[in-house]
């Protein structure tokens, strides 16, 4: 399949895990991807390097999302090598587990500019040639916890991700007319380096289906979203039948 050919995506947190999983996928599917990382450049080089033996386009940008600066440079330097974005999937994030007596304000605000605040800069960032086009797909990936709270994590990581889907709803809104959509996907467990130490602890066992996601498989939920122009607003449960929505 190669309906996306003509479109460039950009996967922030594109160097492993559910990331490396969207970017191969959007890849397969046609588009130019623009991989980043923040501090996991080999890694995202690789991505890359293998959508191109594959007989795609990709390249790796390095860059703190965020940071406002570090997004921009990051997005007029994809516009120059790749094209313009015309597909944000705000994968980047960071879940640090903390107790009610261990999480700090520095953690929490660090939560929320990883998981939250970035996918404000980025889709802002990209907004204004979307719009300009009349054509655009942003794609965040939120998780179970907002619904469930996220004990096992932090308070700070549920937080955030809910607020994500508060984000994701209120671009929705404004952007519905102009041919820009806006959705997110919220994963159960997923077998990424993230999900391992629940994996080992058993938790598939409880999940209705018996077992861990993959990244592919939330890979292929973004690309029904990018698919579907009248799907826009809604969060896409990913998770074995975890939590109903």
């Amino acid at each position: 399949m190669h309906d996306l050919k003509d479109r460039v995506a950009l996967v922030t947190g594109g160097s492993r895990g559910i990331g490396k999983a969207i970017a191969i996928t959007l890849a397969e599917a046609g588009a130019a991807v623009a991989v980043n990382y923040r501090v996991s450049g080999t890694e995202a080089e690789a991505v890359a390097e293998a959508i191109c033996k594959n007989g795609g386009r990709a390249a790796a940008f390095g860059a703190d999302v965020s940071a406002r600066s570090a997004v921009e440079a990051m997005v007029h330097e994809i516009d120059k090598r790749l094209g313009a974005i015309d597909i944000l999937v705000n994968n980047a994030g960071m879940a640090a587990i903390r107790g009610l007596e261990q999480i700090t304000e520095e953690d929490f605000d660090r939560t929320m500019a990883v998981n939250l605040k970035s996918a404000f800069l980025c889709t802002q960032a990209v907004l204004p040639g979307m719009r300009a086009r009349r054509w655009g797909r942003v794609v965040n990936i939120s998780s179970v916890g907002a619904r469930i709270g996220s004990g096992s994590i932090s308070i700070a990581y549920a937080a955030a991700k809910a607020g994500l889907e508060g984000l994701t709803r209120g671009y929705a809104l404004r952007l519905a007319a102009e041919g820009v959509t806006v959705n997110a996907i919220a994963p159960g467990l997923i077998d990424t380096e993230m999900g391992k130490p629940l994996i080992e602890a058993g938790v598939p066992a409880r999940i209705p289906v018996g077992r861990a996601g993959t990244g592919e498989e939330i890979a292929q939920a973004v690309l029904l979203l990018v698919y579907n122009g009248y799907m826009t607003g809604q969060t896409v449960a990913v998770n074995g039948g975890t939590l109903f929505s």
